[in-house]
């Protein structure tokens, strides 16, 4: 008998699915028809329509005319945001009443079939690809693949929680303003914005079309380094269309970060609207890779900030009319309000304002390219936090605006990028930071991209399945043992025994809190001045703390270094787990001062030191 529930929970990367089709593990005709079913199933507004079981049965038995050896994507499952032609459903760009029947899918669509890999349909969107959120479809807001609460960033919103929910392997996405990279980075899967013109927009309904991209997601970047091969066809029915150069050909990220000229924005250039989790987040990030070896160095965002406000407050949202002109005037009332106010706002622009922007862009291109030249690539958050969809549809527009902070310039200035997580906030929703560079930069940003990844080693998307199990790249760090440390006092982030994990090649997973069962006490003495963390059987109280992953070869020296009343234990988090943590001696609290109330070392802190 099948194992149905063993289908849905296999490991979904493509070499995964390749090892266990050769293997005899899994047979391709039952495997898909499950996950055809899982997207059947579907309730988290992931996908706008899904293909038959008869076009299921159709592409099986043409895949069933080749080998495994012959088609890199052999029965690899795939999704596509419905602004994407699929021959066999229709396209809708999130808008039904714009509903058309393709006559043929879109040129990319049609490479990645003939390697092999089948779609099972096409995903949800923010209409007309307008939007960073996931909640601006008629269809209803995509739910985060962590937390049903969140937003799951848009405009690509079906296609990323499609993969990190392991409905399917990798999917397709577009980004004309950082759509293939905010949903990469809310659902803890790897995005890739390639150059400019290196995947073909044939059989793509435009948003701007002078600069649009197709977009992967997937679990890991090799899959993405694996899909631009297959998928970078120069297509000479795209006028914007460009051939890859030679020069970015070679993927190698057993390299490394130790050559990298990496560039960080000035400290008052970042911005996290108020989350500091995502503050310390990438602080971390920046330090893993000074300690990777790359040379990071300050320079000064603000060319690029200001390039990011012409996409929308310039004309080029005009091209965003330009796109569906017929289609909008004849009733606007077609689009949801808030799409029909952006792109209703486009009539305002002229001509002369279009080539007056032009000429800043250029300016703007210009000094950033000067910037540019002196680094390998920039590191950026992807997003400077999350939103709850109630939070967003409160504040739809600036919310919006927040979340592109980082990522509005990206096709205006012509450059690749790719986003690759970085950890979780205090909400327990993911984080992630984007590597940019110039155009054709492509192999050198997914092979330093690949390296982040190792060096985090994250389990995949919203699944449990780890990345070190995986992957097909062999990297020396990624064999390490590490372990999983909570810390609540004077080894957070900023505080002043935090270098004790940083020396030892340390960095932050997450921001959480324990379970309800804790007391927590200013032990006496300092400095360093520290707490004690205490599980009671009644009145016990959540407390924050930071999980830290540390090799495991490191771990007796560091434990050498924790002076009483002070050890490590287990500590139990509010998601249930067990994790090794601080604990305190019982006898400490006699001279100590119980904070419990202020549930955390931080606000302590900020009021008392």
């Amino acid at each position: 008998m099948i194992d149905t529930n063993n289908m849905i929970t296999q490991n979904m990367t493509i070499s995964a699915l390749q090892d266990a089709y050769r293997s005899g593990e899994l047979n391709v005709e039952s495997f898909l028809t499950a996950k055809l079913k899982q997207a059947k199933d579907d309730q988290n507004n992931v996908w706008l329509a899904t293909v038959s079981d008869e076009q299921l049965t159709e592409m099986l038995a043409a895949l069933s005319e080749k080998s495994l050896d012959e088609l890199p994507l052999y029965g690899v499952p795939f999704a596509i945001k419905d602004n994407i032609d699929l021959n066999i459903l229709p396209t809708t760009a999130g808008c039904e009443a714009y509903r058309y029947q393709p006559e043929q899918s879109a040129q990319v669509v049609q490479l990645l079939m003939a390697a092999g890999a089948i779609p099972l349909g096409k995903t949800n969107l923010d209409q007309f690809a307008t939007g960073l959120v996931g909640v601006r479809s008629p269809w209803g807001a995509v739910k985060n693949s962590f937390n049903s609460e969140y937003i799951s960033g848009g405009s690509s919103s079906g296609s990323a929680v499609a993969v990190a929910n392991g409905n399917v392997s990798f999917s397709l996405g577009t980004d004309t303003a950082g759509s293939g990279r905010v949903p990469a980075a809310l659902n803890n899967i790897v995005g890739l914005k390639a150059t400019k013109g290196l995947l073909s927009c044939t059989g793509v309904v435009p948003a701007c079309k002078s600069l649009d991209c197709v977009t992967f997601f997937a679990n890991t970047v090799d899959e993405l380094n694996e899909l631009l091969t297959i998928a970078a066809k120069q297509d000479m029915s795209d006028c914007y269309s460009r051939l890859n150069l030679g020069a970015d050909a070679v993927y190698q990220p057993a390299s490394g970060l130790a050559s990298l000229k990496i560039g960080v924005p000035e400290q008052e250039q970042l911005a996290f609207f108020g989350d500091e989790s995502a503050q310390a987040l990438f602080a971390n990030s920046v330090e893993q890779l000074k300690q990777a070896g790359a040379e990071v160095v300050t320079i000064n965002f603000q060319p690029f900030l200001d390039a990011a406000k012409l996409l929308y407050e310039g004309p080029w949202v005009a091209e965003r009319y330009a796109a569906i002109e017929e289609f909008f005037v004849n009733d606007p009332k077609q689009c949801l309000p808030v799409i029909e106010t952006i792109i209703g706002g486009a009539t305002k622009h002229s001509a002369v304002s279009a080539f007056k922007a032009m000429y800043k862009l250029q300016a703007f291109k210009v000094e950033c390219d000067a910037i540019l030249a002196e680094l390998d690539c920039i590191v950026t958050p992807t997003a400077g936090t999350i939103y709850t969809i109630a939070e967003l549809e409160a504040d739809p527009i600036q919310l919006n605006s927040n979340l592109g902070y980082y990522t509005n310039f990206m096709n205006l200035l012509d450059y690749a990028a790719i986003a690759v997580p970085a950890g979780f906030l205090a909400s327990g929703l993911p984080f992630g930071i984007t590597l940019f560079g110039p155009a054709f930069s492509d192999r050198l940003l997914l092979s330093a991209g690949a390296k982040v990844q190792q060096l985090n080693n994250f389990t995949l998307g919203a699944t449990q399945q780890a990345l070190s199990k995986v992957s097909s790249t062999v990297l020396s760090d990624a064999n390490v043992e590490q372990v999983d440390i909570a810390v609540c006092g004077a080894h957070l982030t900023g505080f002043p025994l935090n270098h004790q994990l940083t020396e030892r090649g340390g960095y932050l997973v997450k921001s959480c809190k324990t379970s309800a069962d804790y007391r927590f006490y200013a032990l006496a003495g300092g400095p360093p001045f520290r707490p004690g963390l205490i599980r009671v059987a009644e009145d016990g109280t959540a407390i924050d703390v930071e999980v830290w992953r540390i090799p495991v070869s490191t771990v007796g020296s560091f434990l050498q270094g924790i002076g009483q009343p002070l050890g490590l234990g287990k500590v139990e988090l509010d998601d249930g787990s067990w994790i090794t943590s601080f604990i305190c001696e019982g006898y400490a609290i006699e001279s100590a001062t119980d904070i419990t109330h202020l549930g955390g070392w931080r606000a302590y802190a900020n009021q008392n030191m």
